[in-house]
């Protein structure tokens, strides 16, 4: 399993990278000044969930098995619907989804997978 969570860590990070350099250069005149921070938001978030996922196969002698898998896919999941709803959110109105009313509460959904990864996180540490 931690060759799947370094994967994913390594994926979301060379994205990150992608998306960031794609947000600076290409869209920064086809956004609005707050939009473009929304996405920059995205890309900062999914850049600190890459790392904590490298840190979290860091310390696989620390936390438990079980643990650690909770983690890996709560920050996985996180990234795609915190980070993947604030692209989606800021560029509607490029992308013509304007109406897809549904992505504002994925965006929350996102931030508890983050916070729930945290608590798995802490909670492995201290059980192992």
């Amino acid at each position: 399993m931690q060759r799947t969570f370094l994967t994913i860590a390594i994926i979301a990070a060379a994205l990150a990278v992608v998306l960031g350099a794609f947000g600076a250069h290409s869209l920064r005149e086809r956004l609005t000044s707050e939009q473009l921070l929304v996405f920059e938001t995205g890309v900062r978030y999914q850049f600190y969930h890459a790392f904590a996922l490298i840190i979290m196969v860091l310390l696989g002698d620390k936390i438990s098995v079980s643990g650690m898998n909770y983690t890996g896919w709560f920050f996985s999941a996180g990234i795609l619907l915190f980070s993947g709803s604030l692209y989606l959110l800021s560029m509607r109105n490029l992308l013509g989804i304007e109406n897809w009313k549904f992505l504002g509460p994925v965006t929350p959904l996102g931030g508890l997978c983050f916070i729930a990864g945290w608590i798995s996180l802490l909670v492995s540490i201290l059980k192992k």
